[in-house]
């Protein structure tokens, strides 16, 4: 049985948090920020894995010129198996402006034009960021089948985490805010 998708199971705007029994190489101890979820399918950022690149090598490669480097030595993340050459920007919400933003929620957007990357050479852009390259995604039911078998838990996102933590402590840090320790995850699958 898969659950059905209606406005109160939707995930979006949720950390989908890996359990350790998850062992696909793409997933195992990460955090996908849901950006959207509906009868279709699902899509998430991973915002605990690195590429090698920084956002200023994304910004030399675009032929962007910075004027503010702020953002220029962050680090790019792997946001997914899917499309790994596509640029997307996670960040906090501003009034619309550019070519290509969805809402994650009510305080977060999503962002794959270039036009955002410019804005945040010139300094312009939102005040709080993360890039990832590539995305994860689910076809029809197969992440409410994946969240049944116990693969994953899923939490309110939370912006500290999102923005603010250290790469390696996201999987741990997301895990506490229901309460659990990870060192005491069982690696046993299946039902309580």
């Amino acid at each position: 049985m898969v659950l059905a998708i209606n406005s109160s199971h939707c995930l979006e705007n949720q950390f989908l948090v890996s359990m350790p029994q998850l062992n696909d190489p793409n997933f195992n101890q990460t955090v996908i920020l849901l950006c959207k979820h509906d009868e279709t399918g699902a899509m998430g950022i991973v915002i605990n894995r690195l590429t090698g690149h920084r956002i200023g090598d994304i910004f030399a490669q675009l032929h962007i010129d910075v004027a503010n480097s702020r953002y220029s030595h962050h680090p790019v993340l792997d946001g997914g198996p899917v499309y790994p050459e596509l640029g997307l920007i996670v960040h906090n919400h501003l009034p619309p402006r550019w070519e290509s933003t969805m809402a994650i929620g009510e305080n977060l957007r999503l962002t794959s034009s270039k036009d955002i990357l410019s804005d945040i050479a010139r300094g312009e852009g939102p005040e709080k960021v993360i890039m990832s390259l590539g995305y994860a995604g689910w076809a029809e039911g197969q992440l409410e089948h994946e969240i049944q078998q116990n693969a994953w838990f899923t939490t309110p996102a939370d912006h500290d985490i999102l923005f603010d933590s250290r790469i390696n402590n996201k999987w741990q840090q997301s895990a506490r805010l229901l309460g659990i320790d990870t060192n005491h995850f069982s690696h046993q699958i299946g039902h309580a």
